[in-house]
Parts: C-alpha cells; sequence; structure tokens
C-alpha cells in the first residue's frame, strides 16, 4: 500500500512519511491486550475527555459520561471479553461429496481500515469502531471530523499513548484531507456522517472494490396515534430532542400525532422542558449548543417553515436554538425536506393512521422510526414500514444494545455494527477446507469413468 503523503499523521514528524499498512499480522496479533490498553487510557482521560466535549460542544460531563465516555468503554469491554470467541473458527457440515475432508468459516481481518468520524458524537464514534477494528485484528487510520478539534486533539493524546503510529494512525485536517485519505487504497472503510458525504465515500470505495460501512442519517418519523400514553410520549421524545440539541442521527425528526392528542402533547412536552432543564432552558447545564455558525443558520432558518407552537427563541452569539415545535402543513418546505439535526421538531397532525404510514413510506427509508401507542398498533406498524432500527413507545434506546446491530437501510446507511455485529464488520469470513492425505477418491479427477456411480452423491 502506499503511503499517506502530505498528511499530518499525530505520532510522527510533519516530514516524515509512513506506510500506513505495514504488516497488520505483524501489529495485531493480540488484540485482547491492545483492547485493554485502550480501555486503561479511556479510564485515564475521562476528565479530560469530558472537558474536550464541553469545548466542542458544550456537554455537561454527566451526558459526556452517558452518550460518549460511558458507551465506548462498554464497547471496548465488550471485546474485550468475547474477542477470543468470535475469532474462532467454527466447523460447519461438508457434503458427502468431499468425504474425509472438514470444513470450517475462519474470520479473517480485512487489514488496514479507514474510520473516518463525526462531530456529533465525536468520542464515541471514534473510539467504539476502532475498538471494534483493533478486536477483528485490523490496523487502522483513524480520521475525526474537523469540528470537533479538542476532542480530536484527545483522541490523538489517547491513539499515541496506546499504540505505534504504524498500528493506529490519527490523521486531522479537513476536507482536503478526507479527499486525499479516500484517494488511498485502504482494505475496509467505516464513515459515519451525513448522506451527501457518505455518497461521495461510497463512490470512492467503489472504484477501488473496497468495503465500506456506511453510518448516515435521514427523517426518522415519530408516530404518536389516539391510543398513546401522552405524558409518556412528550417526557421521552422532549429528552431526545434536547439530548445534544438534536444532533443525533436517530433522533426524532418530525412527529405525526392524532389531531386529538396535539394540544395535549404540546401541554406536556413544555412542562417536561422545564422539569429537566429549568424555567430557562438556555440557562441549563445540560442543553448543547450548535457546533458552529454554520450549523445555527442552517437549522434557524427552519422557523419560518411552520407555526410555533412552543419555543422559537435563538441568540446566534451564544449558538442556541431554543427547543421548538413547529406545526408543519407544507410538507414539501425545507424543514421537511431535509435533515434537520437540532432541536426543532415538526408537528404533523393526521386523523387516520394508515394515512400517517403511507406517508412515510413515500419518502426515503429512515434510520430509525418510532411508535408511541398500543403494542398491537406499534407492531403493525413497524412491520408496515421499513428503517434501520424502531422502538415502540420510546426513542434511540435500540442504539444502547450491544447484543443489537445497529445500521440503516437505503439511503440511511449501508451495514451494521455493535458488538458481535462490529466484530463481523471489520472481518471477512473465510471458508477453510482442510483435506487429509490417507484417502483420496478417484472420482473427482478426469476421465470421470466412475460418474455414472457417484452421480446421487452430488
Amino acid at each position: 500500500m502506499q503511503a499517506v503523503k502530505s498528511l499530518h499523521i499525530f505520532g510522527c514528524k510533519d516530514t516524515q512519511k509512513i506506510d500506513i499498512c505495514k504488516a497488520f499480522d505483524e501489529l495485531s496479533d493480540q488484540p485482547r491486550e491492545q483492547l485493554k490498553k485502550l480501555y486503561a487510557a479511556v479510564k485515564k482521560y475521562e476528565a479530560e475527555i469530558a472537558d474536550a466535549l464541553m469545548e466542542d460542544l458544550g456537554k455537561s460531563a454527566f451526558e459526556s459520561y452517558m452518550c460518549e465516555t460511558g458507551l465506548a468503554l462498554s464497547e471496548i469491554s465488550y471485546m474485550i471479553r468475547h474477542t477470543k470467541r468470535f475469532s474462532k473458527e467454527v466447523r460447519v457440515k461438508t457434503p458427502l461429496a468431499q468425504f474425509a475432508s472438514r470444513s470450517y468459516k475462519k474470520p479473517s481481518p480485512y487489514g488496514n481500515v479507514l474510520i473516518m468520524s463525526p462531530w456529533n458524537y465525536p468520542f464515541m464514534l471514534t473510539i467504539s469502531p476502532l475498538s471494534n477494528a483493533i478486536s477483528a485484528g485490523n490496523t487502522a487510520v483513524v480520521k475525526p471530523s474537523a469540528y470537533s478539534p479538542a476532542t480530536s486533539r484527545i483522541v490523538e493524546k489517547i491513539v499515541s499513548e496506546c499504540f505505534e503510529p504504524e498500528y493506529v494512525a490519527v490523521v486531522t485536517g479537513g476536507r482536503a484531507e478526507n479527499t486525499e485519505l479516500l484517494n488511498q487504497k485502504f482494505d475496509m472503510v467505516f464513515f459515519t456522517g451525513s448522506q451527501n458525504v457518505g455518497r461521495e465515500v461510497l463512490r470512492r470505495t467503489a472504484e477501488n472494490l473496497t468495503p465500506a460501512v456506511l453510518e448516515l442519517g435521514g427523517k426518522s418519523p415519530c408516530i404518536i396515534d389516539d391510543t398513546a400514553n401522552i405524558e409518556m410520549a412528550a417526557r421521552r421524545i422532549s429528552w431526545e430532542k434536547t439530548l445534544n440539541s438534536g444532533q443525533t442521527c436517530i433522533a426524532p425528526d418530525y412527529v405525526l400525532i392524532h389531531k386529538s392528542q396535539t394540544e395535549e402533547f404540546v401541554k406536556r412536552f413544555e412542562a417536561n422542558l422545564k422539569k429537566m432543564h429549568g424555567e430557562s432552558v438556555k440557562s441549563s447545564a445540560h442543553f448543547v449548543r450548535m457546533v458552529n455558525p454554520k450549523e445555527f443558520n442552517r437549522v434557524s432558518s427552519y422557523l419560518k417553515d411552520g407555526e410555533i407552537l412552543l419555543g422559537g427563541n435563538t441568540d446566534e452569539k451564544e449558538r442556541y436554538i431554543e427547543p421548538t415545535l413547529l406545526k408543519v402543513t407544507d410538507l414539501d418546505s425545507p424543514v421537511m425536506s431535509n435533515e434537520i439535526f437540532g432541536p426543532i421538531l415538526p408537528v404533523i397532525e393526521f386523523e387516520d393512521k394508515k394515512e400517517a404510514l403511507d406517508f412515510i413510506n413515500q419518502r426515503p427509508k429512515p434510520l430509525a422510526f418510532y411508535y408511541f401507542g398500543e403494542k398491537k398498533n406499534g407492531w403493525e406498524a413497524i412491520k408496515r414500514c421499513t428503517s434501520g432500527g424502531a422502538c415502540l413507545n420510546d426513542t434511540i434506546m435500540h442504539i444502547a444494545n450491544e447484543n443489537s446491530p445497529f445500521g440503516g437501510v437505503g439511503n440511511s446507511g449501508l451495514g451494521c455494527y455493535h458488538g458481535k455485529d462490529s466484530f463481523a464488520a471489520f472481518s471477512h469470513k473465510r471458508t477453510v477446507i482442510y483435506t487429509p492425505t490417507w484417502l483420496d477418491v478417484p472420482f473427482r479427477y478426469m476421465p470421470y469413468s466412475l460418474f455414472k456411480y457417484i452421480k446421487f452423491l452430488l
């Protein structure tokens, strides 16, 4: 593999060129030991990680641990416990025609992988896939987002302390560096980010026939039907929509609500905001700001696309957007055409549930689908609507189960990961056949004179 040129790789001198694929079979033969190093380093720098996330996004220490550091540690710990088992070959049945042979499935690492992470959960979505790549026996180049520089620095600190740069390298920078990295020939690419960039990543990997996992986003719908526990629906939706200020790929992007529930939902939503953040959300220690002025301007522009039922205040200097419920009637407006990625929640009324489901199915397949209502109604809706994941009477919690896969479908992503599925994502399943030499059945060889006798075995 060619060396990465004209890129700053943490752990190397600026003028140094390094081969990013130095014999992964020599470097990564002890993944559990490498994972233990990573786990210890994350624990060691827990306070600095929290400081970095506060600097980049204004996340509180509790939210930093709950949504970033704690989840990363959990994923690393899971891999430490299970990597040895996941790495073992598995014997499978062998056809009678191959008598005396034994067949196995053996996972093998892809080689050198590229991990491109986003800014919204910059630590967790960097370290977790890195632990997965290491678990499967790969080397890795990590490219954090330029929009979260403080977190990138602590990632660099952890990586450089744990690993030689030939094993795991961190590359900083923006679009130019992303482009240069994608010009390199990697053995696998793991990307988390927007649909637009994801398309470009897939196009570039396709040129090299490189396997890729794409974790994207989209407009995740939420239905509240006339049987829903409206207090619970408002509580859980208001929590998730204000978590990280709505800058979450699986946040509810719009709500389809039965007309009879709208008024009560607005009241309950407002009441729960006060319970969580006090009288002033702006003053809350737990309410994150938009990541940069560009995102502030983009998201705040959606406020004009409907009737404000609740919230609507902004502060450009602080990059603050108040949690807002926006009644929408124009279903082709920008707020309904683009992923919001902010604390604005469009509300669309319906009377016929079939109408609501048809509306969802006419749109690109979402990363997540949420339903609040009776269990029977929810399961019926989940069966009718395709999505990457789903929750019944809850939001986003499907991502927190390391025993279940997480991934998108259609425009919302390609492939999945978490736990065992992460190991599989970073591994190639290889078939191995062992054939002894004490028996050599003649029928396989020309001139096939025994064919009429053995064709029934095939």
